[in-house]
């Protein structure tokens, strides 16, 4: 292993946490046949083979297995060092890493601006996910803060409330009901709806209230991504339910419907893994954020007048 550098580490981890080189490749920015090579010039020094490739899956060898847990190992003796030394230069310098839902990337880089003007040394990582990423993310300790609306149950996590999510039932500014107050329920059974993919956190939250009524809902579309829903829902093909985040820069060319039982509230939380050591630069953000969710309120509360605002506010 005299040969072996950091890079190969680096290259090796992300493939074995994948168990895909192109996978590994998407997240370190680099090109299939750059992983390839670095994979088989780490495999030359072992001297053992670290993958095998059973019909179009990677396996980890036993070799590969020990290598694995060590990478992790040195990966976070290194993450150790770095914040040792981040504290010891304050914040003039030093690294933030969070990793947020996809949701979220609609007011966190609202909230990092002026966080970067008050600290301009610190270099920011920010990773924009799904839930099952996420929880991949935390269970390999990557990241410093994680931004989530639902916090997972089965791992042992600190979390802190710092803003609410409200999920609003969104139509087009056109749309029949868009002029009607207090609607029943029960109507929306008769909407073409727009929904997330089944496992997504919202989607759940849509689900769990419409059983609760007793109201069947007619799928129209699934789709992967809040941009994408909300393009299907300007083009008329039906209305959806959705974070009021997400009209954050489009307000006028959407409804927000008013209709009884809604919005369903949820929250926003930071969370990280319970005995994890915060550097001087993730708790400084974790304390920014907590005030700079009182100022984000007050600008969601200036939107377009022509949309209808449900109460939210932020989770003292």
């Amino acid at each position: 292993m005299n040969q072996a550098t950091l890079h190969q580490l680096k290259v090796f981890e992300a493939a074995a946490r994948h168990g895909s080189f192109t996978r590994a490749a998407e997240e370190l920015f680099l090109t299939q046949p750059t992983v390839s090579m670095q994979i088989k010039q780490l495999t030359k020094s072992v001297g053992l083979p670290l993958f095998e490739q059973v019909g179009k899956r990677l396996y980890l060898t036993e070799a590969g297995r020990e290598l694995f847990a060590t990478c992790r190992q040195i990966f976070e003796t290194i993450a150790q060092f770095e914040m040792k030394v981040a504290d010891l230069k304050g914040l003039k310098q030093g690294q933030l890493r969070l990793a947020v839902i996809t949701t979220a990337k609609y007011f966190i880089p609202r909230l990092l601006g002026p966080f970067c003007q008050l600290y301009p040394g610190i270099e920011i990582s920010l990773q924009v996910t799904n839930h099952e990423r996420i929880l991949e993310r935390m269970n390999n300790n990557m990241d410093d803060l994680y931004i989530m609306s639902q916090v997972p149950e089965h791992l042992d996590v600190n979390c802190q409330p710092f803003l609410d999510n409200p999920l609003v039932v969104l139509a087009a500014a056109n749309h029949p009901l868009a002029q009607e107050t207090n609607i029943p329920i029960q109507r929306l059974s008769s909407e073409p709806f727009i929904m997330r993919e089944p496992g997504s956190g919202t989607r759940r939250a849509v689900q769990n209230l419409f059983e609760e009524h007793g109201v069947p809902v007619k799928v129209k579309l699934e789709l992967g991504s809040n941009e994408a829903i909300k393009q299907a829902i300007a083009g008329g093909l039906g209305i959806s339910i959705l974070s009021r985040h997400t009209l954050l820069s489009d307000a006028a060319e959407f409804s927000i419907l008013d209709v009884q039982n809604f919005p369903i509230k949820r929250t926003w939380y930071m969370v990280y893994p319970a005995g994890k050591q915060l550097s001087i630069v993730a708790r400084t953000y974790y304390e920014y954020l907590l005030d700079a969710a009182k100022k984000f309120v007050e600008q969601t509360e200036q939107l377009n007048a022509s949309v209808p605002v449900p109460e939210y506010s932020l989770v003292e």
